[in-house]
């Protein structure tokens, strides 16, 4: 197999088992707290985000990995962890706790996406050895990353908006 097809294998079967996991052992436990309990254990995860500035780090990377994806990666991995670690620091003022909320979710979000795009057009899976000590990131911990974003998104959002999601477009008139 070729290093991009081992990759991209590894990180489809990262999201298989993550969102196993995740159904079975995290969702209920997370379905079961009150709101803010179970965002601040979601932020609690995300401000270890930090640790993506080792995609710039000479000596844990190759220095063949495509600087486009190091740059992005690194820089919105530590926005995202300072938001996330900015929400558990204001936790007791939950106006601002919530702010932060949605920003680290967003931020992640859109930093992970924006990954993913600076990845595949860089070529990543192909010199996927190039991530050195750093390539378990985006197989083991991504996933996970994306499906809490996900769900606390989902979350965020107000109960009416969720059950129109659920329940699908409203029937058409005839008449």
């Amino acid at each position: 197999m070729t290093p991009g097809i081992l990759f991209q294998t590894q990180l489809v079967l990262g999201y298989v088992a993550w969102l196993a996991c995740f159904r079975i052992y995290m969702l209920p436990k997370l379905s079961s707290m009150p709101g803010f309990e179970a965002h601040r254990a979601i932020a609690a995860l995300h401000s270890f985000r930090i640790f993506g500035l080792a995609f710039i780090m000479p000596g844990v990377v190759g220095p063949a990995l495509p600087g486009a994806f190091a740059q992005s990666a690194a820089y919105g991995d530590l926005a995202t962890g300072l938001l996330a670690i900015s929400a558990l620091v204001t936790s007791g003022v939950r106006p601002l706790f919530w702010l932060f909320v949605v920003a680290f979710n967003v931020v992640g979000l859109g930093d992970l996406l924006l990954a993913y795009y600076h990845a595949v057009h860089a070529g990543l899976p192909e010199v996927a050895g190039q991530l050195g000590a750093t390539y378990a990131v985006p197989i083991v911990y991504v996933p996970l990353l994306m499906i809490t974003h996900i769900c606390a998104i989902y979350w965020l959002w107000p109960a009416s908006a969720r059950r129109s999601i659920r329940s699908g477009p409203p029937a058409r008139c005839v008449g």
